[in-house]
């Protein structure tokens, strides 16, 4: 599309830089920026242009274009916002979506915007803002539509406004009235009440009283009978009588039209397909209330301003409802457009390139205009956060046909893809302990299994009376926090169930079944010790990637092979594994380019392989939608720019956050919803109502209101309190507007879990440090730092069976306590003693950088405390070691503490430093030495989180 500088506004010049929103109002024919303070405030006799904004995780932006028309501006006014409109997209490079707003009928995602609602005021740019004169308080009475936005209407003051149906709202001098339907909703009714609230706040100073009415209420009710007497006294009220508004248009027959010189002219085909849309023309789609300005890419801004004259004239026709114009350009065509079209391609073979936005930049530079923002920015590199505590507890158990058989601890990490896996992790939450249970099913698992499976972990879900969250995941697309509470991540070929032994005996399918002398391949990922895996794939040179390293095995034989496009920590994680998968064997390094033929020859000769790693979605905006699923037909409607308050405790939401879905459950939802919840989920996914592509092994995470887990408050700005609170919408939001009040349900008291195994789940967080230490000299230590190896294998018990969680630690002190001088002297005493018994085992000859083997005689334990004799020796030392008794960024203000040299606080310091705090040895760094060592300073370092901090310290030894 050809722009010049004529064409554009100077009004919009520097518009759409930056995320957020921007106002027009048309007066004089021209665009007038509207003040911020003014956002939200429409008069009945203007037109007004809005751009909303949104900065997009790629960096560059999203643009959605909206003229609002109040129903007395001129119908100049509103020809020049439509004009304007198309002007304001080229501007902008020809890419946004714009859509037509007339007061009273806007669309859902334009109220969105001015939450809770849009009330127009009288009057106009024309006549001076004038509206009616206000030194006198005038009654008013509004309807309200709406579920999840409401649309307000003023309406005449008189009993006949009034209906059964819908909601009003009367705004008298002291108090305002809300008047409840028979036939509204619970929802309706809650969503009324926000308007209640800001009429309060914005005609009464937040200084009134409120009064709610029940339709069907008799006199006797003392504000029911208020509320009449303003309309003369009781009366039955008449049916709602139909308006042309109510018809539905729905009926009308889908119409494609095609823009010949100005008129638009039906195209006769048999079916709506991708291919009658030429890119150097411009069409409507008549969808009856949806009417679709389609323009192509290679059309001019005079083309694109005919076409839009055209949508008007055939919305503003004879005996037409009320319908919306939205104008989309060829190549960002949205959902709903696409939808109306029989299979449209998901990739259309269209040049959009940046030339055009290119072109309007350097317009605009000329003219000293900041044009960041029109070019695409290059996406910002963010690590993926779990967004749960990985120090809690973790069983798992495999599905053998109908029965579950609880693995052993040591054992647990490892998965075969062709059974399935039951797994609970109980972690420590604000107030009380927090579940999270999940299937997993291998890609080459059976039916059979995986319905079991699913039987066993809602069973487990029931009996935590609906506690815990509840996960779906297939091998191949685990979340992070998935592989964040397991950390060291294995995934075998073949199986160990009894319903995969069958399954290939029934198929005479050789079993190829990992065993430890056979030959095999795995890819190792993942971001770090917390996070890593290690995958089997078939042991040929085609599975290699550049962006990844291997380990190939072949009996005793072990290969290490990194690809050209790897990091240092890719490398690192690749010793980690090697720990797990062949411990105590010394691999043989290969780089990419400089393999040694034995290693070509274990795969089967040298192939060509990929450079650049393996697809992986990408995580895009979040989508919230509300659902009904009756006789298994799933019907949803979406909820745009959502917040905490827009899930309802009597409706089941879907939140889709494009790699993960969450299905949420209210509290006031009944049994039978809930038991279709994972249903819910599959089908949501069936249906790609985004039209997305999604895989429908997409994980799937079911969650109860009032026990939200972190990972999906993140989408919102979460307060706990309110899915705590009791009674349905309705009550919870009148208690909020009368009284300002949040009424709390009885918080549940931290309880013990519950073990399916017969065996104790209380976490210890020893038992969930997994963290790994790789010795300068390539001997490699499994699991813990050398040190702490050589202390727990002194005190371990070697006969302690390892599928039995150990005994309750307690925390020393709590995390908001700071220990006093005698418990700290204590602690210190202990681990000084501690450390000198590590000293003696050294000069007894325990080389530092050697594995420990268990079989090492006890020696004396050392009492840490009274209260724990009865616990084993290791799980106190780890206490101790990880023990989080500071609170987080405390650290940093604490004075008076003495300094010492980076090398006495290294964990495998040779002449360590005594009674301080082990578990904050950074502390104890000058603000110089901790600057150098960590790379920033001590503030920025305890704003990160929990996890990183863990991470730097451990590569620095202090942990």
């Amino acid at each position: 599309m050809a722009v010049s500088m004529r064409d554009l506004d100077p009004a919009f010049q520097g518009a759409g830089q930056k995320g957020g929103m921007e106002i027009w109002r048309i007066e004089n024919f021209r665009p007038v920026p509207v003040p911020k303070s003014s956002y939200g405030k429409f008069f009945t006799g203007d037109s007004y242009i809005i751009l909303k904004t949104t900065a997009l995780k790629s960096g560059a932006f999203r643009h959605d274009i909206h003229y609002w028309l109040g129903k007395d501006t001129s119908q100049d006014e509103a020809g020049t916002a439509a004009i304007k409109t198309v002007e304001l997209d080229a501007a902008l490079g020809g890419r946004a979506v714009q859509y037509r707003e007339v007061q009273g009928h806007e669309m859902e995602k334009f109220l969105s915007y001015f939450k809770p609602c849009i009330i127009p005021l009288e009057g106009g740019a024309a006549s001076g803002f004038r509206h009616p004169d206000v030194e006198e308080y005038q009654n008013r009475l509004y309807e309200c539509k709406g579920k999840h936005v409401v649309h307000v209407k003023e309406v005449s003051f008189a009993r006949s406004s009034l209906n059964h149906d819908d909601i009003f709202i009367l705004d008298t001098k002291s108090k305002i009235f809300q008047f409840n339907g028979s036939n509204s909703s619970i929802q309706e009714r809650a969503k009324a009440l926000e308007v209640v609230q800001y009429i309060k706040d914005t005609y009464h100073d937040g200084k009134c009283e409120i009064a709610v009415i029940e339709d069907g209420r008799l006199m006797a009710d003392a504000e029911t009978g208020e509320f009449w007497s303003f309309f003369g006294g009781f009366a039955p009220l008449p049916r709602k009588a139909a308006t042309k508004d109510d018809k539905s248009s729905n009926s009308l027959s889908v119409k494609l039209l095609s823009i010949e010189k100005g008129q638009a002219v039906p195209v006769h085909a048999d079916s709506l397909t991708r291919e009658l849309l030429q890119t150097n023309k411009c069409y409507l789609l008549d969808c009856g209330i949806e009417v679709f300005v389609w323009m192509g890419r290679n059309t001019s801004l005079d083309e694109r301003k005919t076409a839009s004259t055209a949508a008007e004239d055939l919305v503003c026709g004879p005996n037409r409802p009320k319908a919306h114009i939205i104008r989309v350009i060829e190549g960002f065509e949205t959902v709903m457009f696409r939808s109306k079209f029989e299979a449209w391609p998901q990739t259309t073979e269209v040049t959009v390139s940046e030339d055009g936005r290119g072109k309007v930049a350097a317009l605009l530079k000329r003219q000293g205009v900041n044009v960041r923002g029109l070019l695409k920015a290059a996406p910002p590199k963010e690590e993926p956060q779990p967004y749960i505590d990985c120090t809690g507890n973790l069983q798992v158990w495999r599905v053998n046909g109908n029965e579950k058989t609880l693995i052993p601890s040591s054992e647990q990490t490892k998965f075969y893809s062709g059974d399935c896996y039951i797994f609970q992790y109980t972690y420590p939450g604000e107030d009380k302990e927090e579940y999270l249970v999940g299937t997993w099913f291998g890609k080459h698992s059976v039916e059979e299994e995986r319905n079991a499976a699913i039987s066993f972990a809602s069973k487990m879900v029931e009996s935590l009376k609906s506690q815990p969250v509840q996960a779906h995941i297939f091998e191949g697309k685990e979340p992070i926090q998935f592989f964040s509470i397991f950390q060291s991540f294995i995934v075998l070929r073949g199986g160990a169930s009894y319903g995969y032994k069958n399954f290939i005996a029934e198929k005479e399918i050789p079993d190829d079944t990992y065993t430890e002398d056979a030959l095999a391949l795995f890819r190792v990922q993942g971001s770090g010790p917390d996070n890593m895996q290690a995958i089997q794939v078939e042991t040929v040179a085609s599975s290699l990637t550049s962006s990844y390293c291997y380990i190939l095995q072949n009996g005793s034989t072990v290969f290490t092979w990194s690809g050209g496009l790897t990091t240092p920590e890719d490398q690192e994680l690749v010793e980690r594994q090697l720990d797990l998968i062949k411990p105590n064997v010394q691999p043989k390094p290969q780089k990419e380019g400089a393999e040694s033929e034995q290693f070509w020859d274990l795969l089967g000769g040298k192939r060509e392989y990929p450079s650049q790693k393996l697809g992986k979605d990408t995580e895009n905006d979040p989508h919230l939608f509300s659902c009904t699923f009756q006789a298994n037909d799933l019907k949803v409607t979406e909820i745009f720019n959502f917040s905490q308050d827009d899930l309802m405790t009597e409706d089941i939401f879907i939140l889709d956050s494009h790699s993960e879905i969450f299905v949420w459950i209210g509290q006031q939802v009944g049994p039978k919803g809930r038991m279709q919840a994972l249903t819910i989920g599959e089908k949501f996914l069936q249906h790609d109502f985004l039209l997305e592509k999604l895989s429908q092994e997409t994980p799937i995470f079911v969650v109860m209101e009032g026990s939200e887990p972190p990972f999906f408050t993140r989408f919102f700005t979460w307060d706990s309190a309110k899915s705590t609170m009791h009674g349905n919408s309705f009550q919870r939001k009148l208690a909020l507007v009368k009284n300002g009040v949040t009424p709390m349900m009885d918080k549940p008291k931290r309880r013990t879990p519950v073990s399916y195994g017969g065996r104790s789940s209380v976490p210890d967080k020893s038992q969930r440090s997994r963290s790994m230490s790789v010795s300068p000299d390539r001997v490699r230590v499994r699991g813990r730092s050398p040190a702490f190896s050589a202390l727990a294998a002194k005190f371990e018990n070697p006969n302690r069976n390892l599928s039995t969680p150990p005994p309750v630690v307690r925390k020393l002190y709590p995390k908001s306590v700071t220990p006093d001088s005698a418990k700290l002297a204590q602690r210190s005493a202990a681990m000084a003693a501690l450390t000198a018994s590590f000293e003696r085992s050294q000069e007894n000859g325990i080389p530092r950088h050697r594995k420990v083997s268990l079989e090492i005689p006890k020696s004396k334990p050392v009492v840490v405390s009274q209260q724990n004799n009865s616990t084993s020796m290791s799980s106190r030392i780890e206490a101790l070691t990880i023990q989080e008794d500071v609170k987080e960024g405390e650290a940093e203000d604490e004075e008076g503490l003495p300094i010492f040299p980076y090398e006495l606080l290294k964990v495998t310091s040779s002449d360590p430093v005594t009674e301080i705090d082990v578990t904050k040895r950074e502390t104890y760094l000058s603000l110089q030495e901790f600057q150098e060592k960590f790379g920033m300073t001590k503030d920025a370092f305890y704003k990160l989180p929990k996890w990183k901090q863990n991470k730097l310290k451990m590569a620095l030894e202090l942990f």
